[in-house]
C-alpha cells in the first residue's frame, strides 16, 4: 500500500514525547492526570510553575482551541486549570486527560522533525522557531539515517547558525545535545517503518539544551 493510501493515526502528545525520549530526545518532565485532584498532585510533584494541557489522540492543535493553560504557579491553579480543560472536551475528542508539564524557559527555539517523502523518502528536519519560524523559514534537511557528520552539517547549514551561539546572556546551545536529537529523529524512522511524521515543536533552549516541549508522532495504521 502507498504511504499516501494508508490510514494513519496521530498520537496523543504524551504518546509522541514518550517515543521521543526512548531514543534519547530530551524531554520537558511532565505527568498525565485523569481528573483536577491528580493533575493538583502531579504539578506538586513537579514544582511550579506548570503548564497544563487537554491531551488525547484527537487533539492535535490545542493552541487554537485554547487547551492550554501556562504559568500554573500553585496547586489551585492546576486544580482549576485542570477543570476547565475537561469540561472543554468534546464527544469527537475521544478519551483524554490533562498533560501537566514542567515550565521550561528560553530566549531561543527550535523546530524539528521527520517527514516521509513521496520521492526522497525519510528525512530529518531542523529549523529556527519560535516568532522567527515564518519570518526566516530557515530549516535544512537530511535523509534518514544520519549519521553524527550529517547532523552536524544540518546545523551549519541554516542561514542563521550563528544565532545557536551564546545570545543575550544564554550560553551556546549545546551542538551535540542538538545532534543527539536529530539522530534520535533519524533512528526512530529508520527503526519503526510505521512512523510517517514527526513534528517537534518547539524545541526550547534551555541553558544550552534543547529539549522537546511538544510533539506529535503520526503513524500508519495496522
Amino acid at each position: 500500500m502507498s504511504a499516501e493510501a494508508r490510514r494513519t493515526t496521530t498520537l496523543s502528545e504524551f504518546e509522541s514525547k514518550r517515543r521521543l525520549a526512548a531514543a534519547g530526545i530530551p524531554i520537558v518532565a511532565e505527568r498525565l492526570a485523569a481528573d483536577p485532584e491528580q493533575a493538583a498532585a502531579a504539578a506538586a510533584e513537579l514544582g511550579f510553575p506548570v503548564a497544563v494541557k487537554l491531551c488525547g489522540r484527537a487533539i492535535a492543535h490545542k493552541t487554537e482551541r485554547g487547551l492550554v493553560r501556562l504559568g500554573m504557579g500553585n496547586a489551585g491553579g492546576a486544580r482549576a486549570a485542570a477543570a476547565e480543560l475537561l469540561a472543554q472536551a468534546r464527544p469527537e475528542d475521544g478519551d483524554v486527560q490533562v498533560l501537566v508539564s514542567r515550565m521550561v524557559s528560553g530566549k531561543r527555539e527550535l523546530i524539528a522533525g521527520m517527514v516521509d517523502d513521496p520521492t526522497f523518502g525519510r528525512c530529518v528536519m531542523l529549523g529556527i522557531g519560535g516568532i522567527f519560524a515564518e519570518l526566516l523559514r530557515d530549516v535544512a534537511f537530511r535523509l534518514a539515517p544520519l549519521s553524527r557528520g550529517d547532523a552536524a552539517d544540518m546545523v551549519d547549514d541554516l542561514a542563521h547558525a550563528s544565532w545557536l551561539g551564546p545570545f543575550r546572556g544564554e550560553p551556546a546551545i549545546d551542538r551535540e545535545r542538538l545532534a543527539d536529537v536529530l539522530c534520535g529523529l533519524a533512528a526512530l524512522a529508520s527503526d519503526d517503518p510505521a512512523i510517517v511524521a514527526i513534528d517537534v515543536n518547539p524545541l526550547i533552549v534551555c541553558d544550552g539544551v534543547p529539549i522537546a516541549v511538544d510533539a506529535l508522532v503520526e503513524v500508519a495504521e495496522r
